[in-house]
């Protein structure tokens, strides 16, 4: 996770070209900063509930779209000993802890819960579920979720999160 955190940013437009050159490039450019790879504002996602919707880049292995958006669903940011981040509704549901980084975002490390599972897995149990990413303010109660080279369909996935 190291590695792909350390190549976030190539990661991220490596999944845009590909997403452009199968003919999204104007779903790409209404996102805006959403979809910007040198969007970050700073600033720390506050708890909460939010809509929260993925939007998959590149294709991971040909067959595979290149450009899926999906509908939003409901995440929770909250605060106990660790913040905590959690995709509540969906088939596949990232939940993990936030640490701090900088200024422009904080490190995301978590699992991904499939299906109709009640329990996630801990981190580092199956390599294949771990999920790790930024999450960094791109506009006024305007957050997201980058998540590079996770391990099943795309190249880059990238989670909108606005407050509910």
């Amino acid at each position: 996770d190291h590695q792909r955190l350390r190549d976030w940013r190539e990661a991220f437009v490596e999944a845009l070209a590909a997403a452009r050159a199968a003919g999204h490039g104007a779903a790409i450019t209404a996102e805006g900063a959403l979809l910007d790879p040198d969007g970050a504002l700073g600033g720390a996602i506050p708890d909460g509930v939010y809509r929260c919707r993925i939007i998959k880049l590149g294709a991971k292995q040909p067959g595979l779209l290149d450009f899926v958006a999906y509908p939003a669903f409901r995440c929770r940011v909250d605060s106990g000993r660790r913040r905590h981040f959690a995709k509540l509704t969906g088939s596949q549901r990232p939940l993990g802890i936030l640490f701090p980084d900088s200024e422009l975002r904080q490190i995301f490390l978590g699992t991904l819960v499939l299906g109709d599972e009640q329990r996630a897995l801990p981190y580092g149990v199956d390599e294949t579920r771990n999920v790790a990413g930024f999450v960094e303010r791109i506009g006024p109660a305007r957050y997201r979720l980058v998540m590079p080279r996770p391990h099943f369909e795309s190249k880059t996935d990238v989670m909108e999160l606005v407050p509910e």
